[in-house]
């Protein structure tokens, strides 16, 4: 039960990130409103890593900031270690 809410919460804060990552990158070349980093940043800190990695690597968004660039795939990391810590334990942590 807890993996299934688990899984469900990534895939849709994931979804929200990827979102506003491109509406983002959108009203970049529109020379709108932008979204903030901050706002981009916490949705990668509480588990949407991943969908922010996609739209950086994939629509070259955000690959010059160093934060984004080396933040991102970071969190990706801790988020993935964490997960499988949770579910599967690591061998001497215990």
């Amino acid at each position: 039960m807890l993996l299934k809410l688990l899984l469900m919460y990534l895939v849709l804060i994931n979804l929200v990130t990827f979102i506003l990552f491109a509406v983002d990158k959108r009203r970049a070349f529109q020379k709108k409103y932008r979204v903030r980093e901050r706002t981009l940043l916490l949705c990668a800190v509480f588990g949407g890593a991943l969908g922010g990695l996609v739209v950086m690597l994939a629509f070259q968004h955000k690959t010059r900031k160093k934060r984004f660039a080396l933040g991102l795939p970071f969190l990706l990391i801790v988020q993935a270690l964490l997960i499988v810590y949770h579910f599967v334990g690591f061998p001497g942590l215990q």
